[in-house]
């Protein structure tokens, strides 16, 4: 089997040849190859299965990003405790996900500190996770954090991870200055609220947990879900049914944005690679390879709810032909300038899908930057080579991860009797600018199928 540039090329490098800050292939690898992160955990926060999910999604997105090395100061190596399905020790899966188990920080690697309080002022990228309730945030090494609910919703390490990870990533890029100084975060049951910071005594327990769901596409995006529902505590999860859908193949690039994904699986059905961590995980699950459009409808049998993570508009404007009765739909930013952004719509909404995405969004042309060009004249790439390639989305595989908390956390409000949201953008670069947008639908009487969580989140 062969590829084309197109299908190689890592697709947060294409940043780099997008804005023109490489140009050729081989000098945006040279810059990646300088991007290093370092991970601390202390011996007592890497027994806490909140704190070993933090952690390892962190490395999970690092490890893609950060490709001169992830290293990670473990101390002892300690049972594995999060419900993610990576073996037996915290060091295993540390090492499963492509980080390196270390006995100390250099001292100039940015450095993201799992599960400390809040320490001195450092120089630096120094930064810690912080979760609580439904709140999540990553913040300066020295910035406090209100802790006051005494349990933690699952989602919340995971989108920590991924803040700290997106702080870290536009800090060695160079070009946010205040990447690793502000403190970022957001309150999962009430998104655009501006007091996530604060202790939420409207926020509840986490009791009730989606038992059945179709997952539309498993990328970046899919795959982001389906990590993010391993995280959630189900007491029993073969109670737990999903149907999983795709006809793509993992191809060189999909591991620089998917999270489930590795080199080894190039080649592979991404429905079934996706099936087999589901199943490892204990879900029951179901595939289907067959592309999603107007044809594509759900029998009775079949899970109500869908989360989909399609990357084209005519697979989105069949989502309300398709039977389901409640859908949170997600979408990326695709170039270099938009590429952390993100848009999230549940359906039905006061617009159909068919108006919501009724034209192909307009698209830069970016054949005339120096690193096509050079491709073009040196014969690497053909013009239509060049076409295609320059086409490609640029993805982040931390942009993915906060999309799909941010949807589950959808489905987890409406089990809860919280607000669903019609539309939710997000920008990782501006985050005190989220808009949100409540749905004036009525889900009450929907029974989306359920099953209880374990205590504590």
């Amino acid at each position: 089997m062969t590829y084309d540039t197109a299908d190689t090329l890592h697709r947060l490098m294409k940043q780099l040849l997008d804005t023109g800050a490489a140009s050729s292939v081989a000098e945006a690898k040279a810059i990646f190859a300088g991007y290093k992160l370092c991970f601390v955990i202390e011996d007592v926060a890497a027994r806490n299965r909140h704190h070993q999910a933090a952690l390892l999604t962190g490395v999970a997105l690092a490890s893609r990003v950060f490709l001169g090395g992830v290293d990670v100061v473990a101390g002892t190596d300690t049972l594995l405790v999060t419900p993610l399905p990576l073996g037996r020790t915290l060091h295993e899966a540390i090492r499963r996900l492509g980080g390196r188990v270390v006995e100390s920080r250099k001292e100039r690697t940015p450095t993201i500190f799992v599960g400390a309080e809040a320490g001195s002022r450092a120089e630096g990228f120094q930064m810690r996770t912080a979760y609580c309730g439904w709140r999540a945030a990553a913040l300066p090494l020295h910035a406090d954090f209100e802790h006051g609910e005494d349990y933690v919703v699952a989602l919340a390490p995971m989108a920590a991870a991924a803040f700290a990870v997106s702080e870290a990533y536009f800090f060695v890029q160079g070009q946010t200055k205040i990447a690793g100084k502000r403190p970022m975060g957001l309150s999962l049951w009430n998104p655009a609220g501006r007091n996530w910071q604060r202790f939420d005594r409207t926020a509840p327990r986490l009791e009730f947990l989606p038992s059945r769901l179709w997952l539309i596409g498993l990328g970046h995006l899919g795959q982001a879900f389906l990590w993010a529902l391993s995280l959630l505590p189900y007491s029993t999860p073969a109670e737990v049914s999903l149907v999983l859908q795709d006809i793509d193949k993992v191809t060189p690039s999909t591991p620089s944005t998917s999270i489930l994904t590795d080199a080894s699986m190039v080649g592979k059905k991404k429905a079934r690679t996706c099936a087999s961590w589901a199943e490892d995980r204990g879900f029951s699950t179901a595939i289907t390879e067959r592309m999603f459009d107007e044809l594509c409808k759900r029998s009775d049998v079949e899970p109500t709810v869908a989360l989909c993570g399609l990357d084209n508009a005519l697979g989105r404007r069949a989502l309300d032909g398709a039977g389901f009765d409640f859908i949170v739909e997600a979408g990326l930013g695709r170039g270099h300038r938009d590429f952390r952004t993100m848009r999230l719509h549940t359906l039905p909404a006061s617009r159909p899908a068919s108006s919501i995405w009724n034209a192909a969004p307009s698209e830069e042309d970016l054949t005339g930057r120096a690193a096509y060009k050079n491709m073009l004249d040196s014969g690497e790439l053909d013009r239509c080579g060049v076409t295609l390639l320059a086409g490609k989305a640029v993805g982040a595989p931390f942009v993915g991860a906060t999309a799909a908390c941010l949807a589950i956390a959808e489905v987890l409000r409406l089990l809860h009797g919280g607000s669903v949201h019609e539309l939710l953008d997000f920008d990782l670069q501006s985050p005190e600018q989220i808009l949100a947008v409540t749905s004036a639908r009525d889900f009450a009487s929907l029974n989306p199928g359920y099953v209880s969580a374990q205590p504590g989140g």
